[in-house]
């Protein structure tokens, strides 16, 4: 069952900032404000969390940008501050060349929730992965992969769980 949008107070703005690390594009858009979602910081998060090695985009789950902004407000980090992309939107083609390219122990899903829009690997400069986590888990609002040996942490709109 999806979770809830969370409610909006009148002048509130929900902003990311992002950076993807294989392709150093950044993105730091207001996507919603008083309530309402904004569509061209929509579209700014879409295509920054695109599949970057087809190019290919996917209307990303509002809830999964909702929940990286509570992340960021649980570190107690600034709006502006950028988040380090791994990978968000994975295309088909791009996750079985992943799978197929790790064996059965890659870690990537058959039916991954990037392949949704609903997941984000991600790291932010400055704070520890164990932390990332913990503040990921705290929230309760998907799953959360902890992947130290890689180097970051996933966090997803999905059902809860944690590996």
């Amino acid at each position: 069952m999806a979770l809830p949008l969370p409610a909006m107070a009148k002048g509130i703005e929900w902003r990311l900032a992002i950076r993807n690390v294989h392709t150093n594009e950044t993105v730091d858009a207001v996507f919603a404000r008083s309530g309402q979602f904004v569509a061209a910081g929509l579209a700014e998060l879409n295509h920054g969390l695109r599949d970057w090695r087809t190019g290919e985009t996917i209307g990303m789950d509002r809830r999964l940008l909702a929940l990286l902004v509570s992340l960021r407000q649980k570190l107690e980090l600034s709006g502006n501050r950028k988040i380090d992309l791994i990978s968000g939107y994975r295309s088909p083609k791009t996750n079985a060349r992943l799978r197929s390219a790790g064996g059965k122990h890659t870690g990537v899903a058959h039916m991954s929730q990037h392949m949704l829009g609903k997941a984000t690997d991600i790291v932010v400069p400055g704070v520890s992965l164990d932390r990332l986590r913990g503040a990921a888990l705290a929230l309760g609002g998907g799953g959360v992969g902890y992947y130290p040996r890689d180097g970051f942490v996933h966090v997803d709109t999905g059902r809860v769980r944690h590996w």
